[in-house]
């Protein structure tokens, strides 16, 4: 009776485990970011695929903050970093992020938190254009705390971003 009961427990797990896998619908539109690597939850093979739509409809937040390739405070709007790597499963502890001319940077798990980074995609009320540093542009909240005000969070900071492998 025990073993029934674990191989229908075992049954359950894994059911609730390919329904999780399947809470991410397929892009309809312009797909603007592809992760993949370590990650459990996919839509297309063994790859994430968002399109916009998908990015505004998880929860996006504004930073307002100064840059450094910015004049004044810049408002932004986008999806926490933190919150992109739990939608996918993210298991690793690096994110290998690449933009659209294939200049890559590393971000360490340690910056996927609360009040973080996010993958912004408007910049103050518009989408960016390839031209104007998007699609998408990682942006952390610069202003918010000095830690976020050194070359190597600025080097993070990858615009045109097109992107991601999750690696241990």
């Amino acid at each position: 009776m025990t073993r029934i009961l674990s191989a229908l427990s075992l049954s359950a797990t894994l059911l609730a485990s390919t329904a999780m896998a399947e809470d991410l619908p397929a892009p309809t539109g312009d797909v603007l970011l592809t992760i993949r690597g370590d990650i459990s939850i996919t839509n297309a093979g063994d790859a994430a695929r968002f399109d916009l739509a998908m990015l505004e409809a998880m929860n996006p937040v504004t930073i307002t903050t100064t840059t450094i390739w910015t004049e004044g405070e810049q408002t932004f709007r986008g999806v926490p970093l933190a919150a992109l790597m739990e939608a996918v499963g993210a298991r690793g502890d690096t994110i290998s992020a690449t933009a659209v001319n294939d200049y890559a940077v590393e971000i360490p798990r340690e910056d996927w938190v609360a009040d973080g980074p996010i993958v912004a995609f408007e910049h103050n009320g518009a989408e960016m254009s390839l031209r104007d540093k998007g699609p998408l542009w990682v942006i952390y909240p610069f202003d918010a705390k000095t830690d976020y005000q050194t070359e190597v969070i600025y080097s993070r900071s990858i615009w045109q971003l097109d992107r991601m492998t999750v690696e241990d």
